[in-house]
């Protein structure tokens, strides 16, 4: 299986004009960032594998990646979190729901168990939100996608944004594209962002990281999220992730003065089973209120 190029829509949002690459229509089950972050291990034979492992939240994006790409080259996938919800456990959904459909093995607390897991040469460890050096294989992919489409669009420049978590798609993008990427920290702060840069990369390749005034937690609830979330899917008929792309959003627009005299191009990285579970805990919170 190989990934095929993904389109690129141009779209209004709040009376300005951005570009779209719509890596969430990659491919029905393999699709976002993370499939570009995992292309490596799908595209290349590994004989002596048949477990892979890695760690994380309990409605990852990266869980129900992995889940999928396990699936496809029939190994065996376990993956390891700190707490699954009461209420998770007795209401599967979202990413949770479908990964475990994949046939994942699930479990909590106990690093024991994983560090004895990749130990074994038979087992491919991947790191928290795929932050590795193989993620480079499939970002590098993309970069030439997005070189094509703005040679053939008469781009001589441009400006690129996306939000991050770990960074490694925008790292490997800047590296490999001659515009500017401009991010934002959704997981941690600036610091945060550039330590994770300097574990992969020289500075040289470091994208640019934007912030906004007020501060935001990973995962939290907040009602601006959901009311930009709602106006995005309302105006440009996309549906974009509820857990990254509000807060991405709203940093491109504060600083769209900076960005606006070049065309923008907005990565969606996917990520849109994850919204079942979100949505879920908005409206319990909006109805609350």
């Amino acid at each position: 299986m190989k990934l095929s190029s993904s389109p690129i829509d141009k779209i209004t949002f709040r009376n300005h004009t951005f570009f779209v690459k719509r890596d969430d229509l990659l491919d029905k089950d393999f699709s976002g960032n993370k499939a570009r972050k995992f292309y490596y291990y799908l595209i290349n034979d590994f004989p002596h594998i048949n477990k892979v492992v890695s760690y994380g939240s309990s409605q990852s994006n990266a869980m129900y990646s992995l889940s999928v790409l396990a699936k496809l080259k029939g190994w065996k996938f376990y993956y390891f979190v700190d707490h699954i919800s009461s209420y998770l456990k007795e209401n599967p959904h979202g990413n949770y729901k479908a990964a475990l459909k994949n046939g994942m093995i699930i479990y909590e607390n106990r690093k024991d168990l994983m560090n004895e897991l990749i130990k074994r040469k038979d087992t491919i460890f991947i790191k928290e939100g795929g932050a590795m050096k193989e993620a480079e294989e499939g970002v590098k992919i993309l970069a030439k996608e997005i070189i094509v489409w703005a040679k053939e669009r008469g781009f001589e420049d441009m400006n690129l944004f996306l939000p991050s978590g770990t960074g490694t798609t925008a790292l490997f993008l800047q590296k490999y594209l001659p515009f500017s990427v401009f991010t934002s920290a959704t997981v941690g702060d600036k610091n945060y962002l550039k330590k994770q840069f300097f574990e992969l990369e020289d500075e040289k390749y470091h994208p640019k990281i934007l912030k906004l005034d007020k501060k935001y937690h990973f995962g939290k609830l907040y009602p601006e999220f959901y009311a930009i979330w709602r106006d995005l899917k309302r105006e440009t008929g996309i549906e974009f992730d509820l857990l990254y792309d509000p807060k991405g959003w709203m940093t491109l627009l504060n600083y769209l003065n900076l960005l606006k005299d070049k065309p923008i191009l907005y990565i969606h990285q996917g990520g849109l089973i994850g919204n079942e579970s979100m949505k879920l805990r908005y409206e319990r919170k909006l109805k609350e209120k």
